[in-house]
């Protein structure tokens, strides 16, 4: 049974999503989207990282440390599944796949890596668009599922690349006008997690809420943001295994948050223009801006997700 459903609610604020949905659950789509040429073969990213069923989770690490956010699963060629950065933190910490480390390999880190391959956690038959796809169907497909994400694949299964927000906001940023502040678009209040907080709480919550990111902050002021591919890079076997104390993965789940994320904020003003977000994501490198007052006080993020949804989606 594929992992993904239409866009389920999450803890705390409903998600921002849903302001960009019809009452049947799809997105009431901008005509200037249904006239952007290309198909997916022209905007998909290729090659996409791919690796066998049987792979250890120690080398999938290893591999998504090298900034990939995804790795899909294949066989000979043929789509069997994909592996998310967030399956990685679910099983590491975060989520119900915690229970394999737990219960087969009894805490043990070094087991949980080596001895575990990436078939037992990764998405099978994960949500695809087809090579020659139109844009606005892929569109539709992110927003209706809430994912970010979709290996791109031959009719016959095969892979060829894969397609993400940030593609699809380059392909039209440039096409489509923005024109709005991004107080308008910012997901707010914002999910965050306090300075005092463990590795193991942050990997809780980001499953938890579903967010790829969470800003840490310290008395209501924002001092650093920690990501799932931080989080990523702390587990890949070349960090964690100089950090361990102990074989007992508790023991690293135990770490501050504060030696994980990053220190180096992206951050606008609610009154600036969405333009300006765009900019810094791509100039940064980054799929969010935080947004904060003059006191540095968090009052909203931004995400890729959010620009790609303000460019393309009528709004009420």
């Amino acid at each position: 049974m594929n992992k993904y459903t239409r866009l389920p609610p999450r803890k705390g604020k409903r998600r921002r999503e849903y302001r960009w949905l019809r009452s049947d659950g799809t997105p009431n789509l901008s005509d200037r989207i249904h006239r952007v040429p290309g198909d997916m073969e022209i905007i998909a990213r290729k090659p996409a990282i791919q690796v066998s069923p049987s792979v250890p989770i120690a080398n999938a690490l290893k591999l998504m440390s090298e900034n990939y956010r995804s790795l899909l699963v294949s066989v000979a060629g043929v789509l069997k599944g994909l592996l998310l950065a967030t399956d990685l933190i679910d099983y590491l910490g975060g989520g119900d796949h915690f229970k394999i480390v737990e219960g087969r390999h009894r805490y043990n880190l070094f087991s949980a890596l080596d001895r575990e391959s990436v078939k037992s956690i990764m998405i099978h038959d994960p949500i695809v668009a087809y090579t020659d796809e139109k844009l606005p169907s892929v569109l539709e497909k992110m927003a209706v599922y809430g994912i970010g994400l979709l290996p791109v694949v031959y009719r016959d299964g095969r892979v060829y690349g894969v397609i993400t927000e940030h593609d699809v906001l380059k392909h039209l940023y440039g096409v489509v006008e923005l024109g709005v502040k991004i107080s308008k678009v910012m997901s707010s209040p914002v999910v965050t997690i306090g300075s005092n907080s463990s590795v193991w709480d942050a990997m809780k919550k980001i499953i938890a809420y579903g967010f790829r990111r969470l800003p840490v902050v310290e008395e209501n002021t924002v001092i650093g943001i920690v990501t799932a591919m931080d989080l990523i890079r702390f587990f890949s076997p070349s960090s964690v295994f100089k950090r361990a104390t102990s074989s007992d993965i508790r023991e690293v789940l135990k770490t501050s948050i504060t030696e994980v994320a990053s220190k180096n904020l992206v951050t606008v003003k609610p009154e600036d223009d969405l333009s300006e977000a765009v900019k810094k994501m791509f100039s940064k490198n980054v799929s969010s801006v935080l947004v904060v007052n003059d006191d540095m006080e968090l009052v909203g993020i931004a995400t890729e997700r959010d620009v790609l949804y303000a460019l393309t989606v009528k709004r009420a």
